[in-house]
C-alpha cells in the first residue's frame, strides 16, 4: 500500500464515523486508532450489515467504513440500504487483498461506494501502521467537502523531462498566480494514443468515461489507476465487459495496438518505449513516484518520449498531484491535456494540480469528457 502525505486535522465539528465490521479485533483497533483524533468521532460501531443499516438510520454518519465479508448481510448487500439510510454519507469499502475482496469492492464502487481501502488480515492488523494512516487520511479527506475540493499544489520545481539523456534540462514552468486554461498547441497533430491518470473515485469515473470514449476512437488507451495488485486485474475485467476495446492489464513487452486499453498492474510502474509505429509496454518495480506505484508521471513522461505531440492526456479525480509533472512534459512536446472538473470529482487533487499549474487545455464534467476528447481527435 502506498503511503501518502498525511492530511492534517481541521477545526470545527468532528467528522462522524460509523464502522460496520464483524471482526471484534478490527472494531477494537479502529476504535483505538480513531479515539486519539479530536476531529474524528467514531459515533457508532456495528457488528454486521443488518445492524449497520439500522444504526445509519439513527445516527446519520458523515463517513461509513464498510467491511465486505460479514454474516447476515454482507457489505455489497448492505450498500444500497446504507445509501438510502444515510444519503449524504461517504462509504469506504474495507476489503482484504484477495480476488474475492477485490471483485466485491469493484462492484461496490460501481454501485455507489465512494472509495475503498485494502486492509490486512485480522491477525496482521496489530502492526498495520500504513493501513491506520490511510484510514485516518481517507476519513479526513472525504469527511470534509472543502478538503476534497481543494486542488493539490503542483510539484516544485515543475519541469518537463528531456527527451534524450544528454539533452539540456528543459526550462522550469512558472506556476501562474491566477490559473487559467492553457492555449491549444499552435499546430494540431493527429493523436495516436490516449493516456489517463486516476486515483480516488477513479474506478467509478473510468466506468463512466471509458465505454463512451471507446465508441469515439479506435486509438490505444493506457491507464494508471492507483490500486494494489489483484484490484487492477479485477478492474480491467469489469471494464472489459462494458467497453468496445479489449481491456486488460499491460504486460511486459506487449505491443501497443489500436482497439486495446492497457491498465498498469498494481505494484508496477508501466511505461512505453520504441516509436509511435512500434510501441511496446515495459513494467518495473522501481521506487514509488509521488508515493505511488504505478505512477502516472512515469507513464506520461515515457509516452511523451515515444509519441511526441501525437498524444492526448486525461487526468481524472484523485488525491495528490501525480500526473502533473508528466502533463508538463506532454504539453512541452505539443500534446493536449484534459482534466475532470471540480464539481464532478470525488477529490480534485490531481486534476486541480494540473489546472493550477496552467497546464490544462480543457476542463469538463465527467459525463462530457468523452465527447470533448472525441471532437479533439479530429481537430475540433
Amino acid at each position: 500500500m502506498s503511503v501518502a502525505p498525511q492530511i492534517r486535522a481541521h477545526a470545527g465539528a468532528p467528522i462522524r464515523v460509523q464502522l460496520i465490521d464483524d471482526s471484534a479485533v478490527v472494531r477494537g483497533l479502529t476504535r483505538r486508532w480513531l479515539s486519539g483524533h479530536p476531529d474524528i468521532d467514531l459515533t457508532v460501531v456495528s457488528a454486521d450489515g443488518m445492524q449497520g443499516v439500522a444504526d445509519a438510520i439513527k445516527h446519520k454518519p458523515d463517513i461509513i467504513i464498510l467491511d465486505v465479508e460479514m454474516p447476515r448481510m454482507d457489505g455489497l448487500e448492505a450498500l444500497p440500504h446504507l445509501r438510502r439510510a444515510a444519503p449524504k454519507a461517504k462509504i469506504i469499502m474495507a476489503s482484504t487483498l484477495t480476488h474475492k475482496g477485490a471483485n466485491v469492492t469493484i462492484q461496490a464502487l460501481s454501485k455507489g461506494a465512494t472509495d475503498y481501502l485494502p486492509k490486512p488480515e485480522a491477525n496482521q492488523l496489530g502492526g498495520a501502521e500504513a493501513y491506520r494512516d490511510a484510514l485516518i487520511g481517507k476519513v479526513r479527506l472525504l469527511g470534509r467537502a472543502e478538503e476534497a475540493a481543494r486542488p493539490s499544489p503542483a510539484p516544485m520545481p515543475l519541469r518537463p523531462v528531456s527527451m534524450k539523456p544528454n539533452d539540456a534540462p528543459r526550462p522550469e514552468i512558472k506556476i501562474p498566480a491566477t490559473p487559467s486554461l492553457r492555449k491549444p498547441p499552435p499546430r494540431w497533430t493527429k493523436p495516436q494514443v490516449i493516456v489517463v491518470a486516476s486515483s480516488t473515485g477513479g474506478p467509478q469515473a473510468l466506468q463512466t468515461v471509458l465505454p463512451e470514449l471507446c465508441k469515439k476512437t479506435d486509438l490505444p488507451i493506457l491507464i494508471v489507476q492507483h490500486m494494489p495488485p489483484t484490484f487492477t486485474a479485477i478492474l480491467a475485467d469489469h471494464l472489459n465487459a462494458t467497453c468496445r476495446h479489449t481491456v486488460r492489464e499491460g504486460q511486459e513487452g506487449e505491443r501497443v495496438t489500436n482497439g486495446h486499453v492497457y491498465i498498469a498492474p498494481g505494484g508496477y510502474h508501466m511505461a512505453v518505449k520504441g516509436s509511435a509505429a512500434n510501441c511496446t509496454i515495459t513494467l518495473n518495480q522501481d521506487a514509488q513516484v509521488n508515493f505511488c506505484r504505478p505512477a502516472a508521471d512515469v507513464l506520461f513522461n515515457s509516452a511523451a518520449r515515444t509519441y511526441g505531440a501525437a498524444i492526448t492526456a486525461l487526468v481524472l479525480t484523485g488525491m495528490g498531484s501525480d500526473g502533473c509533472q508528466g502533463i508538463a512534459t506532454i504539453c512541452d512536446q505539443g500534446g493536449r491535456s484534459f482534466i475532470q472538473d471540480q464539481q464532478s470529482s470525488v477529490v480534485w487533487g490531481m486534476p486541480g494540480s494540473v489546472f493550477n499549474a496552467g497546464l490544462a487545455h480543457s476542463v469538463h464534467p465527467l459525463n462530457e469528457i468523452a465527447d470533448a476528447i472525441g471532437k479533439s481527435l479530429h481537430g475540433v
